[in-house]
C-alpha cells in the first residue's frame, strides 16, 4: 500500500488518545511547534512528528507491551535515529489520565531539542478548549463572539 494512502487512512481512524493529543498539538498550539500527524517516514508512519525539533511522538496501546511488538518498536526507533529523529513514547492511558504530565514532559523535551527563545513552560491554563476535558462542576463561559441563547 502507498505510504501516503496508508497515512490518510490512519488519520481517519485515530484512537481517542491520539485525537486528544492532536487537539493540543495541531495548528502550532503547543508552544509554537508545528506537528504533523500520521507522517510517513520510510516504511514507517509516525503518530506525530515535529520536523523543527526532529521529534517523533508515539502513543502506545496495550499491544506495545508484547515482546514481538517491542522488537518492532526498537527497530523503528533505530531507523529514526539514523535520520537524527528521537522518539518519545507515551501510553494511551497517560494521555487520558495524566495529561498535565504528558504536556510538561513533551515541553521539556522540545526545549532540549530546539528551544524557542520566548517560550515559557506550559501551564495548566494553557490548553485547548477540549483537552483535557473540563471539570463537570466548573462552567466554561461562552466566548464573547458567540450569541447568547435565545429567551422565549
Amino acid at each position: 500500500m502507498n505510504p501516503i494512502a496508508r497515512a490518510r487512512g490512519l488519520r481517519r481512524l485515530m484512537p481517542e488518545a491520539q485525537r486528544r493529543l492532536w487537539r493540543l498539538l495541531r495548528d502550532r498550539r503547543f508552544a509554537g511547534y508545528k506537528f504533523r500527524r500520521e507522517q510517513p517516514m520510510g516504511r514507517y508512519v509516525l503518530d506525530f512528528y515535529c520536523a523543527e525539533a526532529k521529534l517523533s511522538v508515539e502513543l502506545d496501546g496495550g499491544q506495545h507491551g508484547r515482546p514481538e511488538q517491542t522488537e518492532q518498536d526498537v527497530e523503528k526507533e533505530n531507523y529514526l535515529l539514523t535520520r537524527g529523529i528521537i522518539t518519545k513514547r507515551f501510553w494511551n492511558w497517560q494521555v487520558r489520565h495524566q495529561p498535565e504530565a504528558v504536556k510538561e514532559n513533551l515541553w521539556h523535551l522540545l526545549q532540549e531539542r530546539k528551544p524557542h527563545p520566548e517560550n515559557v513552560p506550559v501551564t495548566p491554563e494553557a490548553r485547548s478548549r477540549t483537552w483535557p476535558p473540563p471539570l463537570r462542576d466548573k462552567r466554561i463561559p461562552l466566548r464573547s463572539n458567540r450569541l447568547p441563547p435565545k429567551v422565549i
